[in-house]
């Protein structure tokens, strides 16, 4: 279980987008004035993936920042356990209430299949959180995380990690979407035994190692996930939001070194329009 946890943890904040506006190809993005005294640093993320090595941009970038701080706090000793209470559906809600027989006997099979675990052993947790322990069994390696890679230099470097948000407040998302939309992921998934899942992520890869966040935030938009393209707003833009005055509380603290999901850059509503509508210069890191 504590494993499970610990990827979940990292995979936690895999969102999707709407269309986005056209930007530049870049991962990495400058953050400067209205008031900063030095620039503070946007990085794009991808939370499971086969190779997290950070580039040199990255690095120095790194360097030139104090603090990181990503999505959620990732090393507070707190979590884990906060998250566990989490991950239950309310109500006495089991998945047994909401799918079928024969859907019920395809996700077991699913889960034994990939995980060697009975999906009866987890009948009471969200539905989201079934799908995202699937997540590693979606690619050919063992899977890694920018979020890792990036704490480990901060520690090295003596800084602290923080958070934009709390994990209580990204848990609540799925107190707020019906765990019937939850299910219905996870329902498709059994049906072809993650094939389709499999060649999204792999496209998906591409995109990213091309830095092309617009054409990733696009193609993301994809209603075989229900879930995440239904309620996109409190996934994405809500939560985009309310980022816009963390991140400026911190860049004018500090420099800073933010990490979040490349799904949360580009857009009419991503953190790179609104931190421009806030007044601040934000320009692409280009190699």
């Amino acid at each position: 279980m504590k494993k499970i946890l610990v990827v979940l943890t990292i995979l936690f904040t895999f969102q999707l987008s709407v269309k986005a506006q056209e930007l530049e190809n870049s991962t990495l993005w400058k953050i400067e004035g209205n008031g900063l005294e030095k620039p503070s640093y946007l990085f794009g993320t991808i939370h499971i993936t086969c190779n997290a090595a950070l580039e040199a941009d990255v690095k120095k970038a790194l360097d030139e920042t104090s603090q990181v701080v990503l999505e959620i706090d990732m090393d507070d000793p707190a979590m884990q356990g906060k998250m566990m209470k989490g991950m239950y559906m309310q109500g006495g809600k089991t998945l047994k209430d909401l799918v079928s027989e024969d859907e019920f006997n395809a996700i077991d099979s699913l889960m034994l299949n990939n995980m060697g675990m009975s999906v009866k052993m987890f009948q009471n947790v969200k539905p989201f959180f079934l799908s995202a322990m699937l997540y590693p069994k979606l690619i050919d390696c063992a899977p890694q995380s920018f979020e890792t890679e990036l704490m480990k230099v901060a520690k090295t470097q003596g800084e602290e990690i923080l958070g934009l948000e709390s994990i209580e407040d990204q848990i609540k998302i799925f107190d707020e979407i019906p765990y019937e939309d939850q299910v219905a992921d996870l329902v498709r998934s059994a049906k072809d035994n993650l094939k389709y899942d499999r060649a999204m992520f792999a496209e998906m890869y591409k995109v990213y190692d091309q830095e092309n966040i617009t054409e990733m935030v696009n193609m993301m938009n994809d209603d075989n996930y229900t879930a995440l393209a239904n309620y996109q707003d409190e996934f994405l833009f809500k939560r985009n939001k309310k980022w816009i005055s963390k991140i400026s509380d911190y860049a004018k603290d500090q420099p800073t070194f933010f990490g979040v999901g490349a799904g949360h850059l580009a857009g009419e509503e991503g953190v790179i329009n609104l931190l421009r509508k806030a007044g601040y210069k934000v320009t692409a890191v280009l190699d």
